[in-house]
């Protein structure tokens, strides 16, 4: 016989939370294990919820998020809770808890991930560097994913870094981290995982940005407000550049023409959230004064995911696990056009589990309508892995860093 799996992952329908828990339970427990991981509705009684998993999972580290929807056995959930375990004789995890994201300093935030990398290091059983990873979860509320973000992977250094902002089912009122035995708002949960399995992580969209340049010339930044584009009202020149009526533009243009920048050579989307009575433009991410922007037009979102698992499954060999974290708006896309059930399928095959989310983080940088994730291989030989950080980057320009 084989060894088992060191991964395991499972989901529950069921509305009550102390039963959704036990079921959860009943499919990722293991002997001996390490770290779960699990991502739920929000419409769950969340203290319910809380007494369970810690009457569940009371010796095991557990950190999660509520949602905008979740990712499981089936494929694109909802109204469910999902997770992940991992086995103690593969995997050494520690987690940090950050609140008051309001105040956050980044200062702090790079002492506080140089901190948990120290305490990682001093528990870990692989000593490479490649056999570490980052697991970033945070309040999608907040609006301080950049500088959260970019302080935790300055920190971190070589140690990379994906992640995703918590939902409420697109209530937009309040979403939650669970980390410490508790939920909590305005906060943020970095993992940090040392293993022995081969993995990779990755990002990939499927949007093409054109030619033509958008200057970004003002900005309230601290709200995301972009004012100007190009020295006029930014929703009017978008407007132009996608030809449409500035009093027509509606979320379904946002979605089909999101805007990216050009990051070290590679293209990271900035989706438009809506369009504002004085002309200028609400983004979900973050956008400097100064910025170049290119509107972007999609290709098959199912045809990119499926290249991009197959590339993944080439350079892993096998796939036995995945966590991923994909942005609400491929997961209503994927309902517009009808490919949900195929890309549900994807997550099935490979055994992922994550969750819808309100933006996503990878290195440093917060980014919308992208999947980001990691894959799971087989255990290994340390000494047989290769390369810093185990990245890929997959997607439009796909780019790999082994």
């Amino acid at each position: 016989m084989g060894k088992p799996n060191p991964i395991l992952t499972g989901h529950s329908y069921a509305p009550d939370a102390a039963t959704a828990v036990s079921e959860l339970r009943t499919q990722i427990h293991q002997p001996q294990m390490a770290l779960v991981i699990f991502f739920c509705s929000s419409n769950y009684d969340l203290p319910q919820l809380t007494t369970a998993i810690n009457q569940h999972f009371s010796d095991v580290l557990v950190v999660g998020c509520t949602t905008a929807g979740e990712i499981g056995p089936a494929g694109y959930l909802d109204h469910s809770i999902t997770g992940i375990s991992f086995a103690a004789t593969c995997c050494t995890a520690v987690v940090g808890h950050l609140g008051q994201l309001q105040s956050f300093d980044i200062a702090h935030g790079r002492a506080f991930a140089q901190d948990l990398l120290r305490q990682l290091e001093s528990c870990a059983t692989y000593t490479k560097t490649n056999c570490n990873f980052g697991l970033l979860l945070i309040d999608g509320l907040s609006v301080r994913e950049e500088p959260v973000t970019h302080a935790l992977q300055d920190g971190l250094g070589s140690i990379r870094m994906f992640g995703g902002s918590a939902g409420d089912e697109l209530k937009f009122e309040q979403t939650w981290i669970f980390s410490d035995g508790q939920f909590y708002t305005d906060s943020a949960a970095l993992i940090l995982i040392n293993t022995s399995l081969t993995f990779h992580l990755f990002k990939t969209q499927h949007f093409v940005s054109g030619r033509e340049r958008m200057v970004v010339t003002e900005v309230d930044e601290k709200n995301r407000i972009v004012k100007e584009i190009n020295g006029l009202p930014a929703a009017l020149e978008y407007a132009r550049l996608v030809n449409v009526d500035p009093k027509q533009l509606t979320s379904t243009h946002f979605a089909a023409w999101p805007v990216v920048v050009m990051i070290d050579g590679t293209d990271f989307v900035r989706s438009i959230q809506h369009a504002n009575p004085d002309g200028s433009l609400t983004f979900y991410c973050a956008i400097d004064e100064g910025v170049v922007l290119r509107v972007a037009h999609g290709e098959n979102m199912l045809d990119k995911l499926s290249m991009t698992m197959k590339a993944l499954e080439e350079n892993l060999g096998h796939i036995q696990g995945m966590l991923v974290c994909d942005c609400i708006l491929r997961n209503l896309e994927a309902t517009r056009d009808g490919s949900k059930a195929a890309v549900s399928e994807l997550f099935r095959q490979y055994n992922a589990v994550g969750f819808s989310t309100y933006g996503e983080q990878f290195g440093g940088v917060h980014i919308n309508q992208t999947l980001t994730g990691i894959v799971f291989g087989k255990e290994t030989k340390v000494e047989h892995q290769t390369g810093v950080g185990n990245e890929m980057q997959l997607g439009n320009g796909e780019k790999t860093d082994d």
